[in-house]
């Protein structure tokens, strides 16, 4: 692709029609289907749109969820083409898209560089004759999707009986994308599933044709090295290749935070830097003699990237990274959330975003997966999560059941951000006679969950006005850290030149580098995991607590050796990414775990 750059997975419903609006400029991005109910609404608001027929299909209707899916796939391909089809066929001149394509490209893209030699041209004919080849060059941005591996749940048929586990959630999210028309990539995040990885095999498309290539790729979300190559191995002894390893900040980064134990970014890059090309040879020995057993021949290896996402915020930061670990692309996410004309964001949460403080973006325990996750303070599904409790009501109606996963209290899952868990829970809290300050941590720490599965929708619903009678309006939203030195509503030509460094929106903003910002956010994750054991700690989390402030120091270690290889920034930044090394250092050193044993 000629854009360095994707858009990943924001939320549910904030990059849910987002290739409508960029893809056509070459510009790839990826949307969720885990809601099924959203996808099916969202086709029906563009389908009407369009002025076609929609046609609905029911939750009651066999395979619902994956045919709901690849109708939506379906329908935002067909849009996306005929949106291309026609940038394509215009003619060069101001004010048509198809100039604003090429305006957008980096300076880095032959494409462009082609673009411009068109303008300079000659003669008429010499411009016709670019122009030509121009349009035989552009490409369309990728429809990639996201499946949260973890997040799959076994269903029921509406008599009660449990359906076999193809109709899972995850499964039926890949059976969706994989019987779409679309040419794209499926990312799969939030760790291993065996399941659906081996599901992976049913689909022909996730083969490589006569011709070596792939019409359904596989891209992995991952957090360190080691992890990635033993999901790489497990794939390819299934025939299954990953064209693409998407690795993420631990915790600078948006939506759920899977922290790492201590490694740090820039030491992870490190390792894929130097093990890439043999990651790549193991892997392919594994998954040619793989695809021999199914009589497909390969000779050439596929092409394996490895991109980068979470925290990145100026264009130095991207160039450094793309040119020092030798990244394919990088990922900009939660910055879009203050371009309207590319994420979905309503009016009110964008207002709040833009006059947010650093202090509203913070890492809480508000997700019923019971893992890490990125919130806003000044959302609106948080101030009616406080006046909930406020009227003694804590806890959500739980209609969608996708995050179901307790069994504390019933045979059947039930959500903890559900009204059902935290009035059982909090009924259980009352009888442990603990003391005041004790029974208000466990009662936060309850009531802390909020509904995922409304609130991460809400946001498509206000900006459509496709709003059904007694809907919940409170909107959930989880932009990283990052999004806090961003308070600018921009335009996507603001936002791309910024990230090509073209145009600067952090213009007198005070930002710490991103590896400075991602350590500062591990620090306090372990002092949170430290006060959390304090008074009751065994020797197993005693010795991974130190384990981690082990890994902090040699991720300490790494990037004070490698402020010596930033050649892209100034004096001035250098000697205060040099300070903040050493304060950052200090401060880890500073923290007592052996004590923890003694208390």
């Amino acid at each position: 692709m000629s854009h360095t750059f994707h858009i990943p997975v924001l939320g549910l419903a904030y990059t849910i029609d987002t290739p409508l609006k960029v893809a056509r400029y070459g510009i790839s991005s990826v949307i969720a289907v885990t809601d099924d109910i959203l996808i099916e609404r969202m086709r029906e608001y563009h389908t009407n749109r369009q002025g076609e027929v929609f046609v609905p299909i029911s939750d009651k209707e066999p395979d619902a969820r994956a045919r709901r899916i690849t109708a939506y796939l379906n329908l935002l391909n067909r849009q996306v083409n005929a949106q291309f089809d026609e940038l394509r066929a215009q003619p060069f001149e101001p004010g048509q898209d198809i100039v604003r394509y090429f305006e957008l490209l980096p300076d880095t893209s032959a494409l462009r560089a082609k673009y411009l030699k068109m303008l300079d041209a000659d003669t008429d004919a010499e411009k016709l004759r670019i122009q030509s080849e121009l349009r035989a060059d552009m490409e369309k941005g990728a429809i990639d999707v996201n499946i949260m591996s973890k997040v799959d749940k076994l269903n029921y048929h509406v008599n009660g009986d449990k359906l076999g586990e193809e109709y899972s959630d995850a499964l039926a999210a890949l059976r969706g994308f994989a019987h779409s028309d679309v040419n794209s990539s499926v990312i799969l995040s939030a760790g291993m599933n065996p399941r659906l990885y081996s599901y992976l095999e049913t689909f022909a498309d996730f083969f490589p044709d006569a011709h070596g290539k792939l019409k359904k790729k596989v891209i992995l979300k991952v957090s360190d090295f080691r992890s990635a190559f033993i999901q790489a191995k497990f794939l390819a002894k299934k025939g299954i290749w990953v064209s693409e390893f998407r690795v993420e900040s631990g915790l600078n980064c948006g939506g759920h935070a899977f922290a790492t134990e201590g490694y740090l970014l820039g030491p992870i890059l490190e390792e894929f830097k130097t093990k890439r090309a043999q990651m790549v040879d193991d892997t392919f020995a594994v998954y040619k003699a793989a695809l021999s057993t199914k009589n497909i021949e390969i000779a050439e290896v596929p092409v394996m990237k490895v991109t980068v996402q979470g925290g990145i915020g100026t264009s130095e930061e991207d160039t450094f990274l793309m040119n020092y670990y030798d990244i394919d692309a990088t990922g900009w996410g939660s910055p879009f959330l203050l371009v309207p004309e590319v994420t979905t964001v309503d009016d009110a949460t964008l207002g709040e975003l833009v006059t947010a403080e650093p202090a509203d973006f913070y890492i809480s325990g508000a997700s019923p997966l019971g893992v890490p996750f990125n919130n806003f303070r000044k959302s609106s599904i948080e101030v009616q999560r406080q006046e909930r409790i406020a009227k003694n009501r804590p806890g959500s109606p739980c209609k969608k059941k996708f995050l179901v996963s307790n069994t504390e209290f019933t045979e059947e899952p039930i959500c903890t951000a559900s009204r059902e868990y935290q009035n059982l829970k909090i009924k259980q809290l009352d009888t442990l006679g603990l003391n005041a300050e004790d029974y208000k941590k466990e009662f936060d720490t309850i009531t802390e969950k909020i509904c995922l599965c409304e609130g991460l929708c809400t946001t498509a619903y206000i900006k459509n006005n496709i709003f059904k009678p007694k809907e919940n309006r409170a909107v959930a939203i989880c932009p990283g850290p990052n999004l806090a030195y961003f308070s600018k509503v921009s335009s996507l030509e603001e936002m791309a030149r910024h990230i090509y460094g073209k145009f600067n929106l952090l213009q007198g903003v005070n930002r710490p580098n991103m590896f400075v910002n991602e350590a500062k956010l591990y620090i306090d994750y372990l002092k949170k995991d430290i006060a959390k054991q304090v008074k009751n700690i065994d020797a197993k989390k005693l010795k991974q607590l130190e384990k981690f402030k082990e890994q902090l120091l040699v991720g300490m270690d790494y990037y004070k050796k490698l402020v010596g290889d930033i050649n892209n920034q100034t004096e001035q930044y250098i000697k205060k990414l040099t300070a903040d090394l050493q304060d950052l250092e200090s401060q880890i050193r500073q923290i007592m775990i052996g004590q923890l044993a003694e208390a």
